[in-house]
């Protein structure tokens, strides 16, 4: 399966949360944002912070963030993506989720193939289903 993934998922998995997308191990072809990579590594720092992650665990997710992020084409936040996520979607998204999806729409029209789209985000899953994008996650 084409996946694209954003940082939901990814954080689920990193963290070894319950309800992990199903279709994860089916993922052959991952697709993200660069912009997961920050969300990702904020949360992992912000956790620490709070008190809720040790030093040790803080640095083993963190690597397995950046591991399992070599795996997966990143998209750059380009002009492009950032002019996209500007214009109106069908249901209301903020900015990040915006992105996500902008990010999505336009692999999609470059490649010429939908990838699933992966999140475990609600509203995002319900605006990529408006957008034509399959969805898994939620």
């Amino acid at each position: 399966m084409i996946a694209y993934v954003d940082s939901s998922v990814l954080l689920r998995v990193v963290m070894a949360q319950p309800d992990r997308l199903p279709e994860w191990r089916a993922i052959h072809t991952a697709v993200t944002s660069a912009l997961t990579e920050v969300e990702c590594l904020r949360t992992l720092d912000r956790r620490f912070r709070q008190g809720l992650l040790e030093a040790e665990a803080l640095a083993d997710r963190r690597g397995l963030v950046l591991q399992l992020l070599a795996r997966m084409e990143r998209v750059d936040v380009s002009l492009a993506v950032l002019r996209r996520a500007a214009d109106p979607f069908p249901t209301p998204l903020g900015t990040l989720d915006a992105l996500h999806l902008a990010t999505a729409v336009l692999w999609r029209d470059a490649r010429g193939e939908a990838p699933v789209f992966a999140t475990h985000d609600g509203q995002l899953e319900t605006a990529a289903r408006a957008m034509g994008f399959a969805t898994a996650g939620v």
